[in-house]
């Protein structure tokens, strides 16, 4: 039941920056089927590296008996235009030129991109969405996509992340494109311009993702004899080499700065006048260990939105917890449906 589909579009497409993208295409993926009154869609929004493939990824969530059984829901997530997995980006052929875009592929947004995906949404005739979850820059996503359209999304599921990048996660992000950037090859117009740099640009990645403890607990050497080619060192060159082999300088370079330019708050009177806008019932989860989007990031935005509900997950994991502790998020959505559950049982009530 899960499927693989391609949404292609080809017409002119605008972008926030006032260029425009020659037609595009996105890689999605599905799971499970659209019920009669067409009410039970859960999408969702895919992090930085990630692509639609969620079971790879959130595969504790999705599937037979988990909290997301395709036998009660239709999934549905899209490959990020922008991406590497199947939907237009660097790498694809630029139908003006007939040859890839690589450095001419126009900078993005999230507002962008979200829009992308609402062309898809409606392609697919879907008019409301049950629940719309992410989390990192696919939890960027989300929450622009529900102001957007805060007609269409019933519920929020708004998982380690922001309402706009912090200075601190903007220089994490600078610090990467600086190692891409000294890459010799990256001035080329190639598929595997950057590579090198991108491998140093995954193991910085890596130390915002992760945590002290992370490291402590599985990096550190069991013995005291130890003074050189210590196991944190050959696991950071791993993760640059695990990267390397499935993705690409230009998206990687691409989409940091898509999270860089992340703020719900342009254009519409800063971030407390936007999220006024936001009808969606809503759940922001934090972890208390996250260095990149820090928990206070998440209870700003539970402050400003009534009715939000919020969820610490505890983890030695950092900001890569929202992606290792399922059960715990799972518990967080549970929860929040069943308190909604309650709520609608006393309104129920006291209307008789």
């Amino acid at each position: 039941m899960l499927e693989q589909h391609t949404f292609h579009y080809q017409q002119q497409f605008q972008l926030e920056s006032g260029t425009t993208l020659p037609g595009f295409q996105l890689a999605y993926t599905t799971y499970g089927y659209l019920n009669s009154n067409r009410n039970n869609v859960i999408w969702v929004c895919h992090a930085l590296t990630g692509n639609s493939e969620f079971t790879d990824w959130w595969g504790e969530l999705f599937g037979k008996g988990k909290l997301f059984d395709p036998a009660d829901w239709f999934v549905i997530c899209a490959n990020t235009l922008g991406g590497c997995y199947g939907s237009t980006g660097p790498l694809s052929v630029n139908p003006n030129t007939l040859k890839p875009y690589f450095h001419d592929f126009p900078q993005l947004t999230n507002r962008d991109i979200v829009a992308a995906f609402d062309l898809l949404r409606q392609d697919l005739a879907v008019t409301q969405v049950h629940t719309l979850i992410g989390g990192s820059l696919g939890g960027q996503q989300a929450l622009e996509w529900a102001l957007q359209r805060p007609e269409v999304f019933k519920r929020l599921v708004h998982v380690a992340s922001n309402a706009r990048h912090s200075a601190w996660g903007i220089a994490f992000n600078e610090s990467q494109r600086m190692a891409i950037r000294l890459d010799p090859t990256w001035a080329e117009y190639s598929k595997t311009a950057g590579l090198e740099g991108l491998k140093t640009a995954r193991a910085i990645a890596m130390l915002s993702y992760r945590h002290y403890n992370t490291y402590e607990q599985t990096q550190q050497e069991p013995g005291n004899s130890i003074t050189d080619n210590f196991r944190a060192s050959t696991y950071q060159e791993y993760q640059g080499e695990k990267l390397a082999g499935r993705f690409n300088a230009y998206t990687y370079w691409l989409l940091s700065k898509v999270m860089d330019s992340h703020n719900i708050g342009r254009g519409r009177g800063g971030i407390v006048k936007a999220l006024a806008h936001l009808k969606a019932k809503t759940l922001f989860v934090g972890v208390d260990s996250d260095l990149l989007f820090p928990v206070q990031e998440q209870q700003y935005l539970h402050e400003q939105v009534p009715g939000s509900a919020f969820y610490l997950i505890k983890s030695d994991y950092g900001h890569d917890g929202f992606l290792v502790e399922c059960d715990q998020l799972t518990k967080a959505i549970s929860t929040f449906y069943e308190a909604e559950n309650i709520q609608a049982l006393n309104y129920e009530k006291h209307a008789y």
